[in-house]
């Protein structure tokens, strides 16, 4: 067993090493928009679910040489955003808004994904997406390293409107078609996966 003393790392071995370790991580396609009506859009791995009652889930968004990222500024700033859940048939879009562009460019400028209107707040979602989630921010959380600096922020956001495209959603049941959602997740540096063999072991009562 090979051992390390966490105080002993560097940030970025730290880095590494969560990364690589938990994983897969669902992805959280995010589109938000700035004060002045700019759409931005952005993946985000580091996401998952915090309660169902209520609905919330979490994003923490490391920052960037100390400055907040465009979707941090702007879910601080007007409360709202859209998560979108990425499939295999999203992903090479979705990665093209990875880029680092300014606060005023619109990533899904370089893509061929196209926008939908929302119900609940004014941000739009994207057409594309199988699975997204209206949401409004709950909770912001500044998490600091040991030198008193802000690293990360963490997005808490109360999700309140739900969208399902009928081929990923089984009306009778009312539950989500895994199979045919086709989930992307991500790993350890460029690297993805998709689910690959499921299988199911019944819990103790």
């Amino acid at each position: 067993m090979i051992k390390m003393d966490a105080n002993r790392l560097t940030p970025q071995e730290h880095y590494k090493f969560l990364s690589g370790a938990i994983i897969p991580r669902p992805i959280a396609f995010v589109t938000t928009m700035g004060q002045d009506g700019t759409l931005n859009a952005a993946p985000f791995s580091f996401f998952n679910v915090v309660s169902s009652n209520p609905p919330i889930v979490s994003i923490a968004i490391q920052r960037d040489q100390g400055e907040m990222k465009d979707t941090a500024r702007n879910i601080v700033g007007m409360k709202e955003l859209v998560i979108h859940i990425v499939d295999a048939d999203l992903t090479v879009e979705m990665n093209k808004t990875a880029a680092r562009l300014a606060p005023e460019v619109n990533e899904l400028d370089a893509t061929s994904l196209m926008t939908a209107p929302s119900e609940t707040v004014a941000v739009p979602g994207v057409k594309e997406a199988k699975i997204r989630f209206e949401a409004k921010l709950e909770q912001h959380i500044p998490v600091k390293n040991d030198d008193g600096d802000v690293v990360t922020d963490l997005i808490l956001a109360r999700v309140t409107y739900y969208h399902f495209d009928e081929a990923v959603f089984d009306k009778k049941k009312a539950h989500i078609l895994t199979a045919e959602l086709d989930p992307v997740a991500r790993l350890a540096g460029n690297d993805y996966a998709t689910l690959g063999e499921i299988f199911r072991i019944e819990r103790p009562k």
